[in-house]
């Protein structure tokens, strides 16, 4: 997996070639593009985090005055963005249920597929069947387990800081394109206000793609077990999973910080999607959106058996 560091390429014959300059696009990055486009079936660009490639959809897709239904319960960065950042600029944002049919009259539909971290899936055909752009963020999902183009959306987001990369060692984000003009549109506009992602990153995502499957599976696999005993736990009074992937959220009847501080094999951290475990109160980030107790757990691929023993013990504590 070769990088090229290079900011500038010579042109051929006095005419640019396929690159000139790294702000526009990079070997290293259309590498990863054209890996990541292939496994959702459309038209992939990187960007230097998950938050730029969802602020580029939002300028480059939307116009002042035009409105956006986000499904509720997903990551509170996205509801801050639409309705602190970008609310002032004009755009209109509603909440709503993404397991249900979105609003009439909105030009653009945000679903979560699952929601972070209330763990919902959207209803697709009734999101396809709307007049609106549709946008998956499928961070959570992965194309392992989605592919939200081939079920009727328009353009897929990734924190691929997240699984796709997966060692919890590189800032991207990614969007995929259904349609030509949009991912036109989302190429100039990173071109012209310049949030891609550098060479070095871009390599990690084409490094973890090649091991997105293996590692998303087992990582399932011990999600899927974690699940089931945290449910038959009596200091844990709601487990929400949706069957799949990596990420998981209970609830504690106790103090859930200090569960937190006393894993031993989980890591205390935020974040999610690595191959190291880790877990965190949601409360301290997003206040009252969430329960109190709420604990979100991102597994990774240590023995689950070991996982749940240091679970049991945390719990202990509560």
């Amino acid at each position: 997996m070769s990088v090229d560091r290079r900011s500038v390429w010579p042109y051929r014959d006095g005419e640019p070639g396929e690159f000139s300059y790294v702000r526009e696009a990079h070997p290293t990055g259309v590498e990863a593009e054209q890996k990541l486009g292939e496994l959702e079936g459309g038209q992939a660009l990187l960007f230097s985090s998950g938050m730029a490639a969802a602020t580029a959809i939002l300028l480059a897709l939307l116009r002042p005055g035009q409105s956006v239904a986000l499904a509720e319960g997903g990551y509170y960065g996205t509801e801050i963005l639409m309705r602190d950042v970008l609310g002032p600029w004009g755009l209109t944002s509603v909440l709503f249920d993404q397991t249900g049919a979105p609003p009439d009259g909105v030009d653009l539909i945000w679903l979560e597929a699952p929601s972070n971290p209330f763990l919902t899936m959207p209803d697709l055909d009734a999101a396809a069947a709307h007049p609106g752009k549709v946008v998956v963020d499928s961070t959570v999902a992965t194309p392992v387990y989605l592919n939200p183009i081939a079920d009727g959306a328009d353009l897929v987001l990734h924190s691929a800081t997240k699984y796709l990369t997966g060692h919890s060692d590189a800032m991207v984000g990614a969007v995929v394109c259904k349609a030509e003009a949009d991912y036109d549109h989302l190429f100039h506009f990173r071109h012209i206000t310049g949030p891609i992602c550098s060479a070095e990153t871009a390599a990690l995502v084409t490094r973890g793609l090649k091991t997105l499957s293996v590692r998303v599976e087992r990582q399932t696999e011990n999600a899927r077990v974690l699940a089931e005993r945290l449910r038959g736990h009596p200091g844990v009074a709601n487990v929400r999973y949706p069957g799949f992937g990596g990420l998981l959220s209970f609830d504690v009847d106790g103090d859930p910080v200090a569960v937190e501080r006393a894993t031993r094999l989980i890591t205390n951290a935020t974040s999610l999607g690595g191959v190291t475990s880790t877990m965190e109160s949601r409360h301290r980030w997003e206040g009252d959106r969430v329960p109190v107790g709420l604990l979100r757990l991102s597994v990774g691929l240590e023995d689950v058996d070991e996982l749940w023993a240091d679970l049991e013990q945390a719990l202990s504590s509560a």
